[in-house]
């Protein structure tokens, strides 16, 4: 009867080593897990949607902590100096849903890269600008021609309207 103690205390505490490592590895924070769009943690949630906004999304993870939810996003792709623009938006856009869909404003999000996590302050700044952008993306969804917003040739080799744009980068 012993053994078997011995055997699942050491059991649990490879278990809880494992699920430690796992969590440093996705970037997160300390806390509880209520949400996950990953396969990884079990079955993937719905998206948030706000009606009001007409916006909807699935951040990697929510992490409960000390009664505030933090968002997690997770990126794959090589880790850069600061965060780029369009994930702090996106992280934004995950914080702003969590405070329309929960009713709880994150103080922070947190963009994980494979080098390096950034911790976003979501602030009412960050949230404006946020704002501001949706606003102009509803304004551009209904406007006949838009142009191209980048010089960046290597977005516009991938971009999916490449064969049918009139202002795709020459050298992309």
């Amino acid at each position: 009867m012993l053994y078997l103690a011995l055997a699942f205390i050491l059991l649990a505490l490879v278990l809880f080593w494992l699920s430690s490592r796992q969590r440093r590895a996705a970037g997160l924070p300390g806390g509880r897990v209520i949400y996950t769009d990953t396969r990884n943690w079990g079955a993937v949630e719905k998206p948030l949607y706000d009606p009001n906004l007409g916006l909807t999304g699935k951040p990697d993870y929510l992490v409960e902590q000390g009664g505030r939810i933090i968002p997690v996003e997770v990126k794959s792709g090589r880790t850069p100096d600061a965060p780029y623009d369009s994930h702090i938006f996106q992280l934004a856009a995950y914080c702003l849903l969590v405070h329309k869909t929960l009713g709880k404003r994150p103080p922070y999000g947190i963009i994980h890269y494979p080098g390096r996590d950034f911790a976003v302050d979501y602030t009412p700044a960050l949230e404006a600008s946020l704002l501001d952008m949706l606003a102009n993306i509803r304004r551009d969804e209904h406007r006949a021609n838009v142009g191209r917003s980048h010089e960046e040739a290597h977005r516009c080799a991938r971009c999916g309207f490449r064969n049918v744009c009139n202002q795709r980068l020459s050298s992309a």
